[in-house]
């Protein structure tokens, strides 16, 4: 199949599997670049080729970690739930991950509120101690002090004004290509200026998402391929570095893995899911104990997670023309079934 002639099909099947997400979180970062005029130096006494003043904290870390770690979970989850599309521009999700990670963003969502409200409540008293820690900062420093506290404290933003600086945002869109850009919506006297303006952006950017669609598709099946490669290289080196060889946290590492491949194997990799399942059957039905009591089982073990590996890693190698194609006739059905 050529990346560019992708057949309607097979956006239709990738519009059926999932859907594009989005998510944003923001939340007052307690710094300010550094200036000069802060230190009560000149600005023309200093060469910026030379130096870099950076930022001051107006706030200690720690006060922050919370919305730092909320936000990391956030976009942790949504990375290892999705894959990124077209570049970046948003993240696939598939519909059997949608129900489960749109119910984790809803609880950070709460959790990051509920840590931002009582911030917010604590906010005058945090803002009077950090000033009052400034000031004895800057009386060790050798700059004015009285200069360095002044404009620390007026980077402190109005309480009123802190609120509309988080937020907690998850935006899911669909798949799909503009066919047209409508002037309707444009007056009257400029429809005939940017009509046709209107119609190229709108087939060039048609043209991009469907040629996007083919290499997008291939390019998960290779992901998962990789990552299962991977997981099989860390299990091998943690069994064989560990003093008590083979741990359960170890093997519940692979059955997790296995059942989250399948949640995110929308393309249908047969191939891959029968190895894994295959894997999972021999070489899970062992319990850690068991394979640090029998050497035959370990060296099987280490055997059948090598054999996995070497596949997987061989298989992220290959055309995966066959597999989107297969992919491509659910959306064909549907196609036909409309028509």
């Amino acid at each position: 199949m050529s990346q560019n002639n992708t057949p309607p099909e097979l956006l239709d099947a990738l519009t059926r599997s999932g859907v594009l997400i989005h998510t944003s979180v923001r939340y007052w970062r307690a710094t300010k670049k550094l200036r000069a005029e802060d230190l009560g130096l000149d600005p023309a006494q200093l060469s910026d080729r030379l130096i870099s003043l950076g930022h001051k904290k107006l706030l200690p870390k720690d006060r922050l970690q919370r919305f730092a770690l909320l936000e990391g979970r956030a976009h942790a989850l949504v990375e290892s739930s999705s894959f990124p599309f077209l570049n970046g521009i948003a993240r696939f999700l598939p519909n059997a991950k949608l129900a489960d990670v749109d119910e984790q963003l809803t609880r950070l969502q709460a959790e990051f509120f509920a840590e931002r409200d009582a911030f917010l409540a604590q906010y005058p008293m945090l803002r009077t101690a950090a000033i009052g820690e400034w000031t004895e900062t800057a009386g060790r420093l050798a700059v004015d002090p009285d200069v360095l506290v002044a404009n620390v404290a007026a980077a402190f933003p109005d309480p009123g004004q802190l609120e509309r600086k988080y937020r907690f945002e998850t935006h899911y869109f669909q798949v799909t290509v503009p066919e047209d850009l409508s002037v309707e919506l444009v007056a009257a006297a400029d429809q005939a200026a940017i009509a046709q303006a209107r119609q190229r952006a709108a087939h060039r950017a048609n043209t991009q998402i469907r040629q996007g669609v083919n290499r997008f598709v291939a390019d998960t099946v290779a992901t998962l391929r990789e990552q299962t490669a991977s997981l099989c290289d860390e299990m091998l080196t943690s069994i064989r570095e560990s003093k008590t060889g083979v741990h359960q946290r170890t093997l519940n590492r692979l059955s997790r893995f296995i059942d989250n491949f399948s949640e995110l194997n929308f393309a249908g990799d047969a191939q891959m899911d029968t190895l894994l399942e295959t894997a999972r059957q021999e070489l899970l039905s062992t319990t850690a104990e068991q394979y640090r009591d029998d050497t035959f089982a370990r060296e099987r073990l280490e055997g059948g997670l090598s054999a996995l590996r070497d596949t997987a890693r061989d298989l992220s190698t290959q055309d995966t023309r066959d597999l989107v194609e297969r992919f491509g006739q659910v959306g064909r059905r549907r196609l036909h079934r409309v028509a």
